[in-house]
């Protein structure tokens, strides 16, 4: 079946485009044709006033639908966290769980290896392998130095659905390093007290982004930048953000940007209110808490990280897309998401100019 979607403004991951329309054949993208051009028998989506982008993706996400998954992993946590994440916007998603116990690990990977979606890219591990000194809201009690034994297991039972991990590099012996890696695991350096050196030669050794910048990892000193500065002087490392206003102020993100470019991606990095469990989230006004009061996620949707990219941090509406689009799909290497270009997938969100959303279609189907 041909969908055409008519009269908006396309961001297609490279460009703006207006004056055209976009259709979508068997789930995948077209072409983008004069409206004189479309086969008179397609359905028609009118898009007047509103911005088609591709499907949002969000590598770092933990909870929605009324689910915290980590609490109890369970096909039906992540089907309601799917849901949700998908009518917000975000139809590529990897499902985040913290520092915890390798049965709650074991847990996640039987679920997402036994229930496939196509927005569910993977699962990513944030911990246990991180500074207990940088710990955040991680639980101290979970985390560890890896063993090769225990990595080796956890990457068997995974049979590929883990796709990115979060270690401290100081932390890690290169070897695992190295290991991850050559399992086509995603490498992240994150929670981590790492100096300028021991950060760089992380970077050297394979890892090859980093988990939401400047929150939970050591500060840039002007004796000693740390992990953010050996991230700034890196060629093609990336970093992730919480564009919250909360995580890192307005200024941090426009400073992030100018240094970083095409390098610095959007997370949300949220959670979900719970109340049992070894994750004990409190929501507050425009984030979640500890019960202590510690931070421990956002309260973000993605499309709303850029938007605050938008109106806050003076990041143009198609760059701040493509934060949320094309670069998660660079790192992870996925070539049919991220943008609309003939063959990828017909993955959409639209929305208007305040930022709300009018429609999201997964394969050119009609989602939300």
């Amino acid at each position: 079946m041909l969908t055409a979607f008519t009269n908006g403004t396309i961001f297609t991951g490279a460009q703006v485009v207006t004056g055209k329309t976009l259709l979508i054949a068997q789930g995948r993208v077209h072409s983008l044709v004069d409206p004189a051009d479309v086969p008179a028998d397609v359905e028609t989506k009118d898009c007047t006033d509103l911005l088609i982008a591709p499907g949002l993706i969000d590598l770092q996400i933990y909870g929605g639908g009324g689910y915290l998954f980590s609490n109890k992993p369970s096909a039906a946590a992540l089907a309601a966290m799917t849901t949700a994440l998908i009518k917000s916007g975000t139809t590529g998603f990897l499902l985040t769980l913290a520092t915890n116990s390798m049965e709650i690990f074991m847990e996640a990977i039987q679920v997402a290896r036994e229930n496939p979606h196509p927005a569910l890219l993977g699962l990513h591990l944030e911990g246990p392998y991180i500074n207990p000194e940088k710990k955040g809201a991680h639980i101290p009690a979970y985390i560890k130095r890896p063993k090769r034994e225990e990595v080796e297991a956890l990457l068997a039972a995974a049979n590929g659905v883990v796709k990115m991990m979060t270690v401290a590099p100081e932390m890690c012996d290169p070897v695992i390093i190295r290991l991850l890696q050559e399992r086509g695991v995603v490498v992240s350096a994150g929670h981590s007290n790492a100096t300028f050196e021991q950060a760089a030669a992380g970077f050297m050794n394979g890892i090859r982004t980093v988990t939401h910048l400047f929150n939970a990892m050591s500060p840039v000193h002007h004796r000693d930048t740390g992990l953010p500065g050996a991230t700034f002087r890196a060629a093609s490392v990336y970093a992730s953000i919480i564009a919250d206003g909360i995580h890192v102020d307005d200024n941090t993100l426009m400073i992030s940007k100018k240094l970083l470019g095409e390098r610095l991606f959007l997370i949300t990095d949220a959670v979900e209110t719970n109340t049992s469990g070894a994750y004990i989230h409190v929501a507050q006004k425009d984030r979640f808490t500890l019960p202590d009061g510690t931070l421990s996620g956002s309260r973000l949707t993605l499309l709303r990280a850029v938007q605050r990219c938008v109106e806050h941090a003076n990041i143009p509406l198609d760059e701040a897309l493509r934060m949320a689009t094309a670069y998660p799909a660079n790192l992870m290497g996925m070539k049919d998401r991220g943008k609309i270009e003939p063959g990828c997938r017909g993955d959409l969100v639209i929305f208007n100019r305040n930022f709300e959303i009018n429609g999201v279609y997964m394969d050119g189907v009609h989602m939300s």
